[in-house]
């Protein structure tokens, strides 16, 4: 079967074959980023900002008060950058705080990547979705008035 196969491989012309892309990516080259809020406010803040790397699904969040595009600059310099170095791909929802002029002057300067989902598709970006929900149900459990030891 496998000279068959071989045979069969080397009659089909360059046209035929299919072209395969590899995607050659390590740790920390590609993280999806959302937020997650809004929640009651606690000490001023009311939003978790959160960075998931795709390869190893190493988490980092922030407590912000605020979704706005400064706060997001702000995190990925000092909680993404600084710390593992510079991602060739984010990804990310198209809300104004990621898709804005001061997000695509910082992506461009440093040579990374923006990979924006589509609308009311949040699969695409489903490593942050998962652990959104966990932290959700994490603080539900953590919160909820009712819950007994």
């Amino acid at each position: 079967m496998f000279g068959e196969l071989t045979s069969w491989g080397r009659s089909l012309s360059p046209m035929d074959t299919c072209t395969f892309y590899w995607l050659w990516t390590t740790f920390f080259d590609v993280w999806g980023i959302d937020f997650v809020g809004s929640f009651p406010i606690s000490n001023g803040y009311s939003y978790i900002l959160l960075a998931v790397d795709y390869m190893s699904r190493w988490v980092e969040e922030m407590a912000t008060k605020t979704n706005d595009a400064k706060v997001v600059v702000n995190f990925l310099k000092s909680n993404i950058f600084c710390k593992f170095g510079m991602p060739k791909a984010l990804i990310s929802d198209h809300e104004s705080h990621f898709c804005n002029r001061a997000m695509s002057s910082l992506l461009e300067k440093y040579g990374v990547v923006h990979r924006v989902t589509t609308a009311y598709h949040p699969q695409t970006n489903g490593q942050a979705e998962v652990f959104n929900r966990e932290i959700k149900k994490i603080l539900q459990k953590l919160t909820n008035p009712g819950w007994k030891d």
